[in-house]
C-alpha cells in the first residue's frame, strides 16, 4: 500500500561526488539559499576507495535530518546519478547539482518559481550556470574551456528532471562512464519520448577547479563518447542537440599528416616525407596559435599549450578509434526519430572537450 501521492513542488537533490573540497561548499549554499529546501538530499559517494574521511562531515547541520549518503561503486557520474534519484524517494522532482557547483543566494525561491511554471510536457528545467573568471587577464584554454558551460543548458551540473519522465526513459545511460555527452544523451532521449526541456530563473555559479597541464589531454577521452552518440542518435545528433562538433576532423588530419610523414621516412621516400611532415607541422602550429593568443601568454601557459598540442590531436584520433571498437555492435536508441525536438533546445554544446 502506497502513501499519498508528494506535493508537486517537492523536490530531491542528488549530488554524486568523488570527495572534492568543494561539496562542503555546495551544500553550505544550498543549506543557506533562501526558499524551499530539498525535502531529501542524496550525496552519491563515488570514490573509488570510500574508506576515507567521511562526507557526512561536509553536510551542514540544516540538512544533516534529510541527507542520505549512498555508495556509488565508482561507476562514473551517469550510474552514480542513477542511484541517487533511485534513493531519494517519490518526490517529483529530482535536481541534479555537481560537487564543484555552489547555488545562488535566491536559488530555492527560484527554483520554487520554476517547478510551479513547469508545464505538464516539461520534463527538465536547467538553471543558468555562470562560470566566474579572471577579472584583471585573459582566460586560459582551461578556463574559457569551462566557461563553455554558460553555453550549455541541461548540463546536470544543476538540472531538475522530472521523476516521471526519468523512470519513462530508465534514467542515464551507463555506459557513459565520464562526465560527458550523458546529459546530452539523455535530453535527446526525453525529447524523443514527447516531452520538452526549459531553461529556468536560478543561477548557479561553477567556479573553476584547478588543473594539470596535461589535462586537455586527458580529456579526449570523450572522442570515444561521441562514437557512442553516433551508434545511439545517429549522425544528425549534433544538429538535434546543437553541439559544436570542435576540431576532431582537423585532429585526425594532423595525426594522419604525422603518420604519412613517419612512414615516408621508414619507406626511403625523403621528398614525401618533407611534405607530409610540413602539413604535420602547419596543423600543429595553427593549433597551438589558436589556444594561445586568446590567453595571458605567460611562458607557463605557452609551454603548456605548446606541449600538449601536439599530443592532443594523436590522443583525439585514438580514443576516437577506440570508441569504433568498443561500440561498433551498440544498437541505435530504439525511440530514435531523427526529427527535431518538439521545441528548439538550447544549445547542449561541449563539455571541456578540445
Amino acid at each position: 500500500m502506497t502513501g499519498p501521492a508528494a506535493p508537486d513542488g517537492e523536490y530531491a537533490v542528488v549530488v554524486p561526488t568523488l570527495g572534492r573540497p568543494g561539496l562542503g561548499r555546495c551544500l553550505r549554499a544550498l543549506a543557506e539559499a533562501d526558499g524551499p529546501g530539498p525535502v531529501r538530499v542524496v550525496v552519491v559517494d563515488d570514490r573509488p576507495d570510500p574508506a576515507g574521511a567521511p562526507l557526512t562531515a561536509a553536510v551542514p547541520p540544516s540538512l544533516r535530518s534529510c541527507t542520505l549518503v549512498v555508495p556509488g561503486g565508482a561507476r562514473g557520474p551517469a550510474a552514480a546519478r542513477n542511484t541517487g534519484w533511485r534513493a531519494a524517494g517519490d518526490t517529483p522532482w529530482i535536481v541534479f547539482l555537481d560537487d564543484d557547483v555552489v547555488p545562488g543566494p535566491t536559488w530555492a525561491d527560484d527554483l520554487a518559481l520554476d517547478l510551479a511554471g513547469a508545464s505538464v510536457a516539461t520534463a527538465g528545467i536547467a538553471a543558468r550556470i555562470e562560470v566566474p573568471l579572471p577579472p584583471d587577464r585573459p582566460p586560459t584554454d582551461w578556463e574559457r574551456g569551462t566557461a563553455g558551460l554558460a553555453r550549455a543548458r541541461w548540463i546536470t551540473a544543476d538540472m531538475a528532471y522530472r521523476r516521471r519522465a526519468l523512470e519513462a526513459v530508465g534514467g542515464f545511460d551507463e555506459r557513459f562512464r565520464r562526465a560527458f555527452r550523458e546529459d546530452a544523451d539523455l535530453a535527446l532521449r526525453v525529447f524523443d519520448a514527447g516531452w520538452t526541456l526549459s531553461e529556468g530563473r536560478r543561477t548557479t555559479a561553477h567556479p573553476v577547479r584547478r588543473a594539470g597541464r596535461w589535462i586537455s589531454v586527458r580529456l579526449q577521452a570523450g572522442n570515444a563518447d561521441d562514437v557512442l552518440m553516433t551508434r545511439l542518435h545517429g549522425r544528425g545528433w549534433w544538429r538535434r542537440a546543437e553541439a559544436p562538433r570542435g576540431r576532431l576532423p582537423a585532429h585526425l588530419a594532423v595525426t594522419a599528416a604525422g603518420l604519412a610523414a613517419a612512414g615516408c621516412v621508414l619507406s626511403g621516400r625523403p621528398r614525401a616525407a618533407v611534405a607530409c611532415a610540413t602539413g604535420w607541422l602547419a596543423g600543429t602550429t595553427e593549433f597551438a596559435l589558436a589556444r594561445i593568443l586568446p590567453g595571458p601568454r605567460t611562458r607557463e601557459e605557452i609551454v603548456t599549450m605548446a606541449l600538449t598540442s601536439v599530443l592532443v590531436p594523436p590522443a583525439a584520433t585514438w580514443h576516437w578509434l577506440r570508441g569504433h571498437a568498443l561500440y561498433r555492435t551498440a544498437p541505435p536508441h530504439p525511440h530514435r526519430t531523427g526529427a527535431p525536438a518538439p521545441v528548439r533546445p538550447p544549445s547542449v554544446g561541449e563539455r571541456l572537450h578540445s
